[in-house]
């Protein structure tokens, strides 16, 4: 695909960090464009295997081609969330090597008009990575209440003015109904005080539909955990987020599950077994200068990495 254009964020990073062997089978759970699919896969050979999950069709095609010469390569059209059946059916019972999560919107799917992400390109209001899923970005804002939208602009967006854009999306629909990004972001321009900023009015808000939409926070945590049971131990995990909400999410699991008590205080007699995850980095890792110059949305990534052992 000519016009596929997806730029891999934190790419040695995140791979080195796989510690990659030949051998052993590694996942890759947002193949996107293929830039840490590639690295894994030529660090891999002769025998290690790699498998790969998407469910973007723009993705699967674009990496299909950069792939095609990587013959110790499955690619599955399926969301992440569903690891543990995927693998089940490819007769895969545990992780040996690793597994790696590069979260978010991809630059193809953020800049692509039509899939409806940005406020700066007149589309339909769609933001599904999914193009398959049948719910969009126009049933979130067409159709929660009030309250709903309040909550998921404040808890996913962290927009300060979550219950006035609300109430004037209510109120307009009443009369019409929100169609386009163009239509959204107007509305949300419209009815926000004019600041001084870099950042669009509408930014907060999209980001927030989007993970409404794509269920992303919820799937990211749930998937998390289904991991923790198919790592083999010495097994690696390696995790990019792209936001506070995601790198929270990855922070907080991976420290429960690399302590070895979780009692109460005045508790006598400790019962926990022991910690399944050893952390690789206490603190996370960050782009360098130079990845930001060449790619400033890589600026907010981060990426956790920890080793199964137990």
């Amino acid at each position: 695909m000519e016009n596929f254009k997806h730029y891999t964020v934190m790419k040695n990073e995140a791979v080195d960090a796989l510690n990659c062997k030949s051998g052993l089978i590694y996942v890759d759970c947002t193949l996107g464009g293929g830039g840490h699919s590639e690295l894994i896969l030529k660090r891999i050979q002769p025998d290690g295997k790699l498998i790969a999950f998407d469910v973007d069709e723009d993705a699967i095609n674009a990496s299909k081609e950069r792939l095609k010469d990587y013959h110790n390569l499955t690619i599955v059209k399926d969301s992440y969330t569903n690891i543990k059946n995927v693998l089940r059916e490819l007769g895969i019972p545990k992780i040996t090597g690793g597994v790696l999560f590069d979260l978010g919107a991809s630059y193809h799917q953020l800049t692509k008009g039509e899939r409806g992400f940005s406020f700066s390109k007149e589309a339909p209001l769609d933001m599904r990575f999914n193009q398959d899923a049948d719910f969009t970005a126009y049933d979130v804002i067409n159709s929660y209440s009030e309250a709903d939208l309040v909550r998921i602009f404040s808890e996913y967006g962290e927009e300060r003015f979550s219950k006035r854009i609300a109430k004037n999306i209510v109120e307009t629909r009443k009369s019409q109904k929100i169609k386009t990004t163009k239509d959204l972001a107007d509305l949300i321009v419209s009815c926000t005080p004019h600041v001084k900023s870099s950042i669009h009015p509408a930014t907060r808000v999209f980001q927030a539909v989007r993970i409404e939409v794509n269920q992303e926070l919820t799937n990211v945590k749930n998937t998390l955990n289904d991991v923790l049971d198919l790592l083999e131990v010495g097994a690696i995990i390696s995790v990019i987020s792209f936001h506070s909400l995601e790198d929270r999410i990855v922070k907080h699991l991976f420290k429960y599950h690399s302590e070895k008590c979780h009692c109460e205080k005045n508790q006598m007699i400790c019962h926990c077994p022991p910690p399944k995850l050893e952390l690789v980095n206490k603190k996370p890792l960050m782009a360098t200068e130079q990845e930001i110059r060449e790619n400033p949305p890589s600026r907010s990534a981060k990426l956790r990495v920890a080793r199964c052992i137990n």
